[in-house]
């Protein structure tokens, strides 16, 4: 549900069109208990994966659940677009927590600093890369998501997908559910 600082923004609250949710839903099976770490209500990942029928438990910041702190709920999978600012505490967490994930984040730098590198090279994980780039909304009453990061995104899973890179086209034209 969190993108990041995109365009020099200090604010990492931005949402998650449903074409880029698609492409997930269909590794993760529609009995599924899945936690949204960083969702309200209004966010089209709960909205999507219940749709999709999973069991879906949300938590989020502002409604003052802290990732970093709550106890982990019941389930069997972790998805979610993390706040990008601190995105590797939170992969450090998600492979502490030992649950099959999947976070949407852009590709850029994803690799760069030193932590991340260890991080990602001890661990096991996938990627599902999106084919074209994911726009975003910056509120829920748009129509139209209106952010477009000059880089790709990519879910960045762990214990997910069938192979180490998959690969997935995206349809800008559904940008609603």
């Amino acid at each position: 549900m969190v993108v990041g600082k995109i365009a020099n923004s200090h604010n990492d609250e931005y949402y998650t069109p449903a074409y880029a949710i698609e492409p997930i839903l269909c590794y993760i099976p529609n009995n599924a208990k899945v936690w949204c770490p960083f969702d309200t209500d209004e966010s089209l990942f709960v909205k999507m994966l219940a749709a999709h029928g999973c069991k879906v438990v949300h938590s989020h910041i502002a409604e003052g659940q802290d990732f970093f702190s709550v106890p982990v709920p019941e389930c069997d999978f972790i998805v979610s677009n993390p706040p990008y600012s601190c995105k590797t505490r939170i992969f450090k967490r998600l492979f502490e927590i030992g649950k099959p994930f999947a976070m949407l984040v852009g590709s850029v730098g994803l690799f760069d600093c030193k932590e991340r590198f260890d991080l990602f090279s001890q661990n096991e994980f996938e990627i599902l890369w999106l084919g074209g780039r994911v726009a975003y909304f910056k509120n829920y009453s748009d129509k139209v998501p209106s952010v477009n990061p000059p880089y790709q995104s990519v879910y960045i899973c762990s214990g997910i997908l069938p192979n180490r890179i998959c690969f997935s086209s995206i349809d800008k034209k559904h940008n609603v559910m």
